[in-house]
């Protein structure tokens, strides 16, 4: 299965939006990324949990705890959506407030999916193995260059 839109590439393993439309893909075609997943990224430990898709999207959560300390979380749903697929993320302090507005979110739209990685607009899901998934996301500091971080996640026992 491969779907291919005009893009540019942001880093090594991330690709931007260049077309107006995503391609099309159903939320079947990102199934893999199900699964209760944990990782060391931004000095402390990951932990990401996609559900499997019900209802044409996949439900999916971040956190990240250091020293023992929630940092943040994320609320994340990857949904079915004209013909195509959108990522979309909330971010929340330990205590739930949010980082967005009410009613926003940050949304990346599909660019491309090929066998075992898709790519959104900034973000990049690869399965390695049936128990390994990497997770690449460019941050964008004000002022600064972009920067492709990688997150390295195992399957985890529940």
């Amino acid at each position: 299965l491969l779907f291919i839109v005009s893009t540019t590439v942001i880093s090594q393993n991330t690709l931007k939006l260049e077309a107006k439309e995503s391609p099309n893909a159903t939320i079947k075609d990102v199934a893999w990324i199900a699964g209760y997943w944990q990782g060391e990224a931004l000095g402390g430990i990951t932990e990401e949990v996609w559900t499997a898709p019900l209802g044409k999207s996949m439900m999916g959560s971040f956190k990240l705890v250091v020293d023992g300390i929630v940092q943040f979380y994320e609320l994340c749903t990857i949904t079915e959506e004209n013909e195509s697929l959108l990522l979309r993320i909330k971010h929340f302090d330990k205590d739930l407030k949010g980082w967005e507005e009410k009613d926003a979110s940050i949304e990346f739209p599909l660019v491309k999916i090929e066998k075992d990685k898709v790519y959104f607009d900034g973000l990049t899901f690869e399965k390695l193995s049936k128990n390994e998934l990497n997770i690449y996301v460019i941050f964008k500091d004000e002022g600064k260059e972009e920067v492709e971080m990688k997150f390295n996640y195992k399957l985890a026992n529940q």
